[in-house]
């Protein structure tokens, strides 16, 4: 039984019940959910989305993702979460993400971790994917995905690394940047994505406008140009409150704006080339926005190889259709349970 224990928040983070609204069922394992695919373009293609943050609330994040991944698109997904010692999701456990085993025969990575201090055997699965694993979607807090502070064996992978050629670890090498500040006011400016000149035409932006995609968490702060081969997709319009048609901020936080959402690929020790996109959507209220939505599923998409086989507009569950939010599997029951609004 997958429980999830409701930890009192610094401020509300809203659910979006995708999950009640896109149809399909669950089934659970005891620390891990699979969503599987029915037909669709991502038929036999096996998504592993590892959820662990205890800021953006990736535990629900990700499972809306994998549904609407599976139910409307045929992908398989698996969802990890962060166990703690009695068996619930915690997401303020560091130390622990079971489940990994699953990436031994992933097609894709999607991470959404936050400053995770895992042992070295769950390392390990990570590790091992850089070398010879799928490609990566790493989304908002991948950048800081790691701070391992009781690892020796896999310390270069911390956010704050400092090992020569891997400087900025994970983050930095892998996905494009690590952790280096809020640009926007936290919980006070929300961001709107302006798709980046000549990017129009992207896999990754089908069926999106310039400014259709908004969400309330605020822009990070990147360091330009971005390291490598990193092509920014979508740049970050900080604007003054927290309302989807709020007016940009004047001055140097839109000039230049900071690129939330690229494209690069990393070479892992063996020679081995994987494609990685950070988009910085992650939380779950961010979810109620369709391009956000919508650019996820695209990612997906360009990520597995199938960019050709997105149509004109991807299918992300009509907006109107979303009810009233919902801690959707608070006591959820294994077995192929159907989930509760």
């Amino acid at each position: 039984m997958i429980k999830m224990r409701i930890a009192a928040r610094h401020r509300l983070l809203w659910a979006v019940a995708l999950i009640a609204v896109c149809g399909g069922r669950t089934r659970a394992d005891d620390s891990w959910v699979v969503y599987k695919g029915g037909e669709g373009p991502g038929k036999d293609t096996r998504v592993v989305l590892v959820s662990g943050d205890e800021e953006y609330r990736s535990e629900e994040a990700l499972p809306q993702l994998a549904k609407i991944l599976a139910t409307r698109h045929g992908f398989t997904c698996t969802v990890l979460f962060a166990i703690g010692a009695d068996g619930t999701i915690d997401p303020n456990r560091v130390d622990n993400i079971p489940g990994l085993q699953a990436l031994d025969t992933a097609d894709l990575l999607i991470i959404a971790t936050r400053f995770r201090d895992l042992p070295d055997d769950q390392m390990k699965r990570l590790v091992d994917l850089r070398r010879v694993g799928p490609p990566i979607i790493g989304m908002r807090t991948a950048t800081h995905a790691f701070n391992l502070k009781t690892s020796k064996t896999f310390a270069k992978y911390s956010w704050n690394g400092k090992v020569p050629g891997f400087e900025g670890g994970f983050g930095r090498v892998v996905l494009g940047e690590t952790w280096i500040d809020h640009h926007g006011a936290h919980g006070k400016q929300s961001t709107r994505g302006i798709i980046a000149p000549g990017e129009e035409d992207h896999p990754i932006l089908k069926g999106i406008k310039s400014g259709e995609i908004w969400g309330p968490t605020d822009v990070y702060r990147v360091r330009l140009p971005l390291p490598g081969d990193s092509k920014p997709l979508v740049l970050g319009q900080v604007l003054t409150g927290m309302k989807p048609d709020d007016p940009p901020l004047p001055g140097p936080k839109n000039d230049p704006m900071m690129p939330i959402a690229w494209v690069k690929t990393y070479t892992g020790t063996n020679g081995h080339t994987l494609a990685s996109s950070r988009p910085r959507w992650a939380a779950s209220q961010d979810l109620q926005n369709e391009g956000v939505r919508r650019m996820l599923v695209n990612a997906t998409y360009w990520a597995s190889g199938l960019e050709n086989m997105l149509p004109a507009k991807s299918d992300v569950c009509d907006r109107r259709r979303v009810r009233a939010p919902s801690l959707w599997f608070q006591g959820q029951q294994g077995g192929g349970q159907t989930e509760q609004p």
